[in-house]
């Protein structure tokens, strides 16, 4: 058991379910959290379109006091709140008290920008000489760090509490940070995962870049379209993925459920060389940190069955696909299954990795492999390489053994992570 890490909980804060319950069923049923936002067509967005998570004033109650909802305005500090809370708690534990923390569990909680709103809401306040109406709370809230360190002390954890912050590749990357500093022997129990805000602050800039679809506002479901040959650029998504970490010697020894074993994984960066850039990745580079990350799972490439890809509905989507088999060395019908969540959810940024990866996850809890939404027009560069059967359009029944979930991020960042269904010795 010595060095093998376990997951044994789950959080989730997606565009298309809050609560894995609500998220599962999503993903089986091929139900899209993606619809149009008039405030983006108010501002004149060409994209009007986007995948946030839908939070009840009654689900606000549940996770924070009125005094902290007070002056509250981070959606990402909210979502991670709710995803990490739900997986501490999934996993069976429960806050410490108030005079000792656990000193054998930390947190590793990503994010790209958090507390937008927030941040901007004290500009205005700053520029018209109200300084002294921020709130003590506007500090925690626009720090990168605010989510881990609230998180922190929700739970009253001792060990390493920080934040990590890849672009993209975040939420991956967070799990591979919690798994290393498990096996090392620095702690036993790791909450990892990775959040983003919503909002016109956060997708403005993407707007601009014009790399989102401008021409499915009147029919939103549609629009991402992960390895279609009308896609036509990502949805801006937000949300929260959260998994609970833990060693299998620990999780044995409270009786723990497990969902899954994390193997191994592996980060790289292509350097913005050769056909890398700042937006664009590059295939040695993402072929070295898939065949990496194998490696550390000590995975040989025939054995990985199902891969979630980071798949964004971008033209990199065939190159993408090509980098998978160039890295495992099989096409055709001996390629793995392939689902892409972003058709449901969009882009979620940040959160991407870790919302995918509870989404990867869960594939192992019900015995399925997710379908993928708005590819039956298969991109003909992917027809090239993998026969269509590999990615189905409606979810299929199917015991996964060996899942592969990686994550591609502006500035050349890459991420791959390795689940194994868990199986006692």
């Amino acid at each position: 058991m010595k060095g093998r890490v376990v997951i044994t909980g789950l959080g989730v804060c997606a565009p298309n379910g809050v609560g894995l319950s609500n998220f599962s069923h999503s993903l089986s049923f091929g139900i899209s959290g993606i619809r149009f936002h008039q405030q983006l067509a108010d501002l004149g967005f060409g994209c009007q379109i986007a995948g946030k998570p839908e939070i009840t004033d009654l689900q606000m109650d549940t996770y924070f006091s009125p005094l902290e909802r007070k002056g509250l305005n981070s959606s990402g500090l909210v979502y991670g709140v709710m995803a990490g809370t739900d997986a501490w708690g999934d996993a069976g534990f429960k806050p410490m008290g108030k005079d000792h923390p656990d000193w054998d569990s930390g947190i590793i909680f990503g994010t790209g920008i958090l507390g937008t709103d927030k941040f901007r809401e004290s500009i205005y306040l700053i520029d018209n000489k109200k300084t002294r109406r921020l709130g003590s709370t506007s500090v925690m809230q626009t720090m990168a760090s605010g989510i881990s360190a609230y998180l922190g002390g929700k739970l009253g954890l001792g060990n390493q509490i920080t934040t990590n912050s890849s672009a993209c590749a975040t939420g991956t990357e967070a799990i591979i940070l919690g798994m290393e500093r498990i096996r090392s022997g620095k702690a036993k129990v790791m909450l990892v995962g990775s959040c983003s805000d919503s909002g016109p602050y956060i997708w403005g800039g993407f707007d601009a870049m014009r790399i989102l679809p401008t021409q499915y506002n009147n029919d939103p479901m549609r629009a991402s379209r992960p390895m279609s040959a009308t896609a036509a650029g990502f949805v801006p998504g937000s949300g929260a993925g959260a998994l609970v970490l833990e060693s299998l010697e620990h999780a044995m020894a409270r009786g723990a459920t497990i969902y899954a074993e994390v193997l191994g994984g592996a980060v790289n960066s292509g350097g913005q060389r050769g056909n890398g850039s700042m937006t664009a990745p590059n295939s040695e580079a993402v072929q070295r940190c898939i065949k990496e990350a194998l490696s550390d799972a000590k995975v040989i490439y025939k054995e990985v069955d199902v891969i979630n890809g980071h798949l964004t509905a971008t033209s990199k989507d065939a190159e993408e696909i090509k980098n998978w088999s160039e890295a495992l060395g099989r096409s055709g019908k001996d390629f793995p299954y392939i689902n892409a969540t972003k058709a449901l959810i969009g882009h979620c940024l940040a959160a991407s990795g870790s919302v995918e990866a509870v989404a990867s996850i869960l594939q192992f809890k019900e015995g399925k492999v997710f379908g993928n939404n708005n590819c039956s027009d298969l991109h003909p560069e992917i027809l090239k390489i993998v026969d269509e059967s590999k990615i189905p359009l409606k979810t299929i029944s199917y015991n996964s053994n060996i899942i592969a979930k990686a994550s591609f991020g502006f500035g050349d960042v890459n991420a791959c992570v390795i689940f194994k269904a868990y199986k006692p010795n």
